[in-house]
């Protein structure tokens, strides 16, 4: 699973023009599945994500988590997160997980999610041609990968 964390002031998912889900202060999750993500990497990434710690403190150090700031968190699913751009213009999506292995990962990871925050998250729909507007803040934009856990520098492996 690879995802991409941005702290924002806010943020707006729009489906066909009508508004679908909206959160204040907090996380813009955007998370891609692979075919080999399990139970494992939903576990480890939702409590990652949940306890990292992006956001300011009194001395403007960033060293709180969302649930110390009573923020709020919107996951996306974003399959585009495992684009291959090594060979010619066109990304190459084999790497991301087909719609009936991602569709259970993607709701158990906001399951997951769910338990480790302690209150419900915002979504999408996944497969759907979403709309987001948000304002980072900061800007403050983190990469985790499951596959990377304990590696420096994985991007380089996949791009």
């Amino acid at each position: 699973m690879r995802a991409v964390i941005q702290r924002v002031t806010g943020c707006r998912l729009s489906i066909s023009g009508a508004e679908y889900s909206r959160i204040g202060q907090g996380m813009l999750v955007l998370i891609g599945i692979e075919e080999t993500d399990n139970q494992d990497d939903i576990e480890w990434l939702a409590a990652k994500i949940v306890r990292l710690r992006i956001f300011n403190d009194d001395q403007g150090v960033m060293n709180l988590s969302v649930s110390d700031t009573g923020g709020e968190i919107m996951v996306v699913s974003q399959f585009t997160l495992h684009a291959s751009t090594k060979k010619g213009n066109r990304p190459s999506y084999i790497r991301a997980a087909k719609p009936e292995t991602a569709i259970p990962l993607y709701k158990g990871f906001v399951r997951q999610m769910e338990a480790e925050f302690g209150k419900a998250v915002s979504t999408g729909v996944f497969g759907a041609n979403m709309q987001l507007e948000f304002t980072n803040d900061g800007p403050v934009t983190i990469i985790i990968d499951t596959k990377a856990k304990n590696k420096e520098g994985f991007l380089q492996d996949y791009f």
